[in-house]
């Protein structure tokens, strides 16, 4: 499994390099050099008029991996080391994504822009997926993926305010479906996903989910 995770990061790395050629020496210093603790200022006053949700751009790449993995990889214990591994893959997919768009997919932001830095708070990734993703489904419909809130900009109401603007892009390509996976002991997520009126669709078992005890994946549908 590590050298599989070593193999696809290393792989999409080095093509992303020849793709679109950066300094590997300046990357390499962010990626593997910097704190995996950068320092954030909590906020606790957001309004609503402060939050903007516009389409992410190649400059808002590095605050995205950031915030995606320590949404979903932590930093502390046995796999603390592989942190900025996991941070350099999530950047070099996305990159990929931006770099080479699809018809139906859009990566979002939400910014603060109270923030002198206009710093960017979440982010959320929909796609069209294929129609044979799921055989149970007889259409192609909008999946959603890497909904992440920056741990300062959590419970402020940002990750609702990105899901329903994927309410209104699903609505505009001309879907009336929505779809996103979420793990079982997630009951944060969960709950949030239940108030906003998402329901179970399928529970999933997948091998390592079996054999290893991990919790299992739940696939959750919204009729828009």
């Amino acid at each position: 499994m590590i050298k599989i995770l070593f193999s696809h990061i290393w792989q999409r790395y080095w093509e992303n390099i020849l793709l679109n050629p950066i300094n590997p020496e300046l990357a390499l210093k962010y990626w593997f050099f910097r704190s995996p603790h950068p320092p954030s200022n909590p906020t606790t006053n957001l309004s609503i008029g402060h939050l903007q949700i516009r389409v992410a751009t190649p400059d808002d790449l590095m605050d995205i991996a950031q915030i995606v993995t320590e949404s979903f990889h932590s930093q502390d214990g046995l796999w603390g080391w592989a942190f900025p591994l996991f941070r350099l893959g999530i950047y070099e997919d996305l990159r990929h994504r931006l770099r080479f768009p699809r018809p139906h997919h859009v990566c979002l932001v939400a910014v603060d822009t109270a923030a002198t830095n206009q710093k960017i708070m979440g982010t959320i990734e929909m796609s069209v997926r294929l129609i044979d993703t799921w055989p149970s489904l007889n259409q192609s419909f909008p999946y959603l993926s890497n909904l992440a809130v920056a741990p300062s900009y959590r419970r402020l109401g940002v990750a609702s305010s990105l899901l329903i603007r994927c309410e209104q892009i699903s609505q505009r390509w001309g879907f009336q479906d929505l779809y996103l996976h979420v793990l079982e002991n997630n009951h944060q997520a969960r709950q949030l996903y239940c108030k906003l009126a998402y329901r179970v669709y399928k529970v999933e078992s997948p091998w390592n989910a079996l054999v290893l005890n991990q919790s299992r994946q739940i696939l959750l549908h919204k009729y828009i």
